[in-house]
Protein backbone atom coordinates (compact mmCIF):
# COMPACT_ATOMS: atom_id res chain seq x y z
CA UNK A 1 0.00 0.00 0.00
CA UNK A 2 1.38 2.86 -0.90
CA UNK A 3 2.04 6.27 1.62
CA UNK A 4 -1.30 8.37 0.09
CA UNK A 5 -3.89 5.61 0.56
CA UNK A 6 -2.18 4.89 4.33
CA UNK A 7 -2.75 8.75 4.79
CA UNK A 8 -5.88 8.39 3.56
CA UNK A 9 -7.24 5.71 5.78
CA UNK A 10 -5.66 6.96 9.12
CA UNK A 11 -7.60 9.80 7.66
CA UNK A 12 -11.08 7.97 7.79
CA UNK A 13 -10.00 6.68 11.01
CA UNK A 14 -9.79 9.41 12.91
CA UNK A 15 -12.85 10.92 10.83
CA UNK A 16 -15.20 7.81 11.91
CA UNK A 17 -13.74 8.03 16.02
CA UNK A 18 -14.75 11.78 15.43
CA UNK A 19 -18.09 11.04 14.45
CA UNK A 20 -19.58 8.27 16.55
CA UNK A 21 -17.66 9.74 19.74
CA UNK A 22 -19.70 13.10 18.53
CA UNK A 23 -23.12 11.10 17.15
CA UNK A 24 -23.59 8.68 20.30
CA UNK A 25 -22.84 11.91 22.64
CA UNK A 26 -25.46 14.20 20.61
CA UNK A 27 -27.15 12.45 17.90
CA UNK A 28 -26.62 12.46 14.31
CA UNK A 29 -29.07 15.82 13.54
CA UNK A 30 -27.40 18.19 16.41
CA UNK A 31 -23.62 16.93 15.17
CA UNK A 32 -22.00 19.38 12.38
CA UNK A 33 -19.17 18.52 9.98
CA UNK A 34 -17.61 21.66 11.99
CA UNK A 35 -17.29 19.46 14.69
CA UNK A 36 -16.07 16.14 13.75
CA UNK A 37 -13.53 17.79 11.48
CA UNK A 38 -12.77 19.87 14.58
CA UNK A 39 -12.41 16.73 16.63
CA UNK A 40 -10.57 14.58 14.31
CA UNK A 41 -8.06 17.56 13.84
CA UNK A 42 -8.70 17.93 10.60
CA UNK A 43 -9.86 21.28 8.13
CA UNK A 44 -13.67 21.05 7.22
CA UNK A 45 -12.92 20.59 3.78
CA UNK A 46 -11.14 17.08 4.59
CA UNK A 47 -14.05 15.79 5.82
CA UNK A 48 -15.85 16.27 2.21
CA UNK A 49 -12.74 15.10 0.47
CA UNK A 50 -13.06 11.91 1.84
CA UNK A 51 -16.83 11.65 1.94
CA UNK A 52 -19.85 13.36 -0.12
CA UNK A 53 -21.90 14.46 2.85
CA UNK A 54 -22.20 13.74 6.79
CA UNK A 55 -24.96 11.49 5.64
CA UNK A 56 -22.26 9.23 3.59
CA UNK A 57 -19.50 9.38 6.95
CA UNK A 58 -22.08 8.09 9.03
CA UNK A 59 -23.18 5.39 6.28
CA UNK A 60 -19.49 4.60 5.90
CA UNK A 61 -18.76 4.53 9.46
CA UNK A 62 -21.53 2.18 10.34
CA UNK A 63 -20.35 -0.28 6.95
CA UNK A 64 -16.68 -0.07 8.36
CA UNK A 65 -17.70 -0.72 12.19
CA UNK A 66 -20.20 -4.07 11.44
CA UNK A 67 -17.62 -5.37 8.48
CA UNK A 68 -14.67 -5.10 11.72
CA UNK A 69 -17.52 -7.21 13.64
CA UNK A 70 -17.75 -9.77 11.09
CA UNK A 71 -13.94 -9.77 10.70
CA UNK A 72 -13.68 -10.36 14.38
CA UNK A 73 -16.42 -13.38 14.86
CA UNK A 74 -15.01 -15.09 11.26
CA UNK A 75 -11.51 -15.15 12.68
CA UNK A 76 -12.35 -16.15 16.20
CA UNK A 77 -15.16 -19.16 14.62
CA UNK A 78 -11.74 -19.87 12.50
CA UNK A 79 -9.15 -20.31 14.99
CA UNK A 80 -11.31 -22.31 17.56
CA UNK A 81 -12.16 -25.01 14.51
CA UNK A 82 -8.15 -24.98 14.55
CA UNK A 83 -7.80 -25.42 18.10
CA UNK A 84 -9.92 -28.34 17.56
CA UNK A 85 -13.11 -27.00 19.83
CA UNK A 86 -15.74 -28.41 17.23
CA UNK A 87 -18.68 -26.18 16.65
CA UNK A 88 -19.83 -25.67 20.06
CA UNK A 89 -15.97 -24.01 20.23
CA UNK A 90 -16.76 -22.06 17.70
CA UNK A 91 -20.02 -20.49 18.57
CA UNK A 92 -18.23 -19.60 21.85
CA UNK A 93 -15.40 -17.87 20.64
CA UNK A 94 -17.53 -15.68 18.69
CA UNK A 95 -19.34 -14.51 21.63
CA UNK A 96 -16.39 -13.82 23.59
CA UNK A 97 -15.14 -11.83 20.27
CA UNK A 98 -18.49 -9.78 19.87
CA UNK A 99 -18.38 -9.09 23.95
CA UNK A 100 -14.33 -7.98 23.25
CA UNK A 101 -15.83 -5.69 20.20
CA UNK A 102 -18.39 -4.20 21.79
CA UNK A 103 -16.00 -3.47 24.98
CA UNK A 104 -13.52 -1.86 22.61
CA UNK A 105 -16.13 -0.01 20.50
CA UNK A 106 -18.96 0.48 23.11
CA UNK A 107 -19.93 4.30 21.00
CA UNK A 108 -20.30 2.01 17.92
CA UNK A 109 -22.15 -0.64 19.17
CA UNK A 110 -24.85 2.03 20.49
CA UNK A 111 -25.65 3.58 17.74
CA UNK A 112 -25.39 0.71 15.53
CA UNK A 113 -28.61 -0.77 18.03
CA UNK A 114 -29.89 2.10 17.66
CA UNK A 115 -30.35 3.02 14.05
CA UNK A 116 -30.93 -0.63 13.03
CA UNK A 117 -34.58 0.19 14.17
CA UNK A 118 -35.04 3.45 12.42
CA UNK A 119 -35.72 2.22 8.88
CA UNK A 120 -36.50 5.46 7.45
CA UNK A 121 -32.87 6.24 7.62
CA UNK A 122 -31.09 6.63 3.95
CA UNK A 123 -28.40 4.08 5.12
CA UNK A 124 -30.58 1.39 6.43
CA UNK A 125 -29.73 -0.90 3.29
CA UNK A 126 -26.63 -0.54 4.17
CA UNK A 127 -26.79 -1.76 7.65
CA UNK A 128 -29.67 -3.97 6.57
CA UNK A 129 -26.96 -5.77 4.78
CA UNK A 130 -23.55 -5.68 6.51
CA UNK A 131 -25.76 -6.82 9.65
CA UNK A 132 -26.87 -9.76 7.46
CA UNK A 133 -22.77 -10.65 6.62
CA UNK A 134 -22.40 -10.83 10.28
CA UNK A 135 -25.54 -13.28 11.03
CA UNK A 136 -24.48 -15.56 8.30
CA UNK A 137 -21.10 -16.02 10.19
CA UNK A 138 -22.97 -17.53 13.16
CA UNK A 139 -25.10 -19.01 10.78
CA UNK A 140 -22.68 -20.76 8.82
CA UNK A 141 -21.61 -22.72 11.93
CA UNK A 142 -24.80 -22.99 13.12
CA UNK A 143 -25.63 -24.90 9.61
CA UNK A 144 -22.47 -27.29 9.89
CA UNK A 145 -23.17 -28.29 13.50
CA UNK A 146 -26.31 -29.13 12.33
CA UNK A 147 -25.02 -31.29 9.47
CA UNK A 148 -22.63 -33.29 12.08
CA UNK A 149 -25.39 -33.68 14.52
CA UNK A 150 -24.03 -31.47 17.07
CA UNK A 151 -26.95 -28.85 17.04
CA UNK A 152 -28.59 -30.35 19.32
CA UNK A 153 -32.25 -29.60 18.78
CA UNK A 154 -31.54 -26.60 16.49
CA UNK A 155 -33.66 -27.39 13.29
CA UNK A 156 -32.89 -26.35 9.48
CA UNK A 157 -35.72 -24.07 9.88
CA UNK A 158 -34.58 -22.53 13.05
CA UNK A 159 -30.91 -21.94 12.02
CA UNK A 160 -31.57 -18.05 11.09
CA UNK A 161 -33.67 -17.10 13.73
CA UNK A 162 -31.14 -18.91 16.07
CA UNK A 163 -27.97 -16.85 14.64
CA UNK A 164 -30.16 -13.47 14.38
CA UNK A 165 -30.64 -14.33 17.91
CA UNK A 166 -27.16 -15.36 19.20
CA UNK A 167 -26.04 -11.82 17.33
CA UNK A 168 -28.56 -9.99 18.74
CA UNK A 169 -27.79 -11.53 22.48
CA UNK A 170 -23.95 -10.74 22.25
CA UNK A 171 -24.48 -7.20 21.43
CA UNK A 172 -27.18 -6.02 23.43
CA UNK A 173 -26.05 -7.84 26.65
CA UNK A 174 -22.79 -6.37 26.44
CA UNK A 175 -24.09 -2.96 25.82
CA UNK A 176 -26.52 -3.77 29.16
CA UNK A 177 -22.72 -4.60 31.04
CA UNK A 178 -20.72 -1.44 29.87
CA UNK A 179 -23.68 0.36 30.90
CA UNK A 180 -25.67 -1.03 33.72
CA UNK A 181 -22.85 -3.96 35.43
CA UNK A 182 -19.62 -2.67 34.53
CA UNK A 183 -17.94 -4.02 37.77
CA UNK A 184 -18.20 -7.80 36.25
CA UNK A 185 -15.83 -8.96 34.43
CA UNK A 186 -15.82 -9.68 30.63
CA UNK A 187 -15.00 -13.82 31.67
CA UNK A 188 -17.61 -13.48 34.11
CA UNK A 189 -20.32 -12.10 31.08
CA UNK A 190 -19.06 -14.64 28.82
CA UNK A 191 -19.73 -17.08 31.17
CA UNK A 192 -23.23 -16.28 31.65
CA UNK A 193 -24.06 -15.95 27.62
CA UNK A 194 -22.14 -19.08 26.87
CA UNK A 195 -24.69 -21.09 29.36
CA UNK A 196 -27.78 -19.78 27.62
CA UNK A 197 -26.64 -20.66 24.29
CA UNK A 198 -25.47 -24.35 25.24
CA UNK A 199 -28.72 -24.30 27.27
CA UNK A 200 -30.40 -23.62 23.96
CA UNK A 201 -28.82 -25.75 21.62
CA UNK A 202 -28.70 -28.60 23.67
CA UNK A 203 -32.72 -28.69 24.24
CA UNK A 204 -31.90 -27.24 28.74
CA UNK A 205 -35.10 -26.03 29.97
CA UNK A 206 -34.51 -24.06 33.07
Amino acid sequence: MDSSSTRRQNTRRKLFAAAVTLIAEQGFSSTTVDEIAERAGVAKGTVYYNFASKTDLFEELLRHGMELLTRSLRAAAEEAAERGGGRAGALDAMIRAGLDFVARHPSLAQLYVAELWRTNRAWQPTLTRVRQQAVEVIESVLREAAAEGDGGPVSETDIPLTASAVFGMVLVAALDWQSFQPERSVDDVHAALSRLLQGRLNGVAG
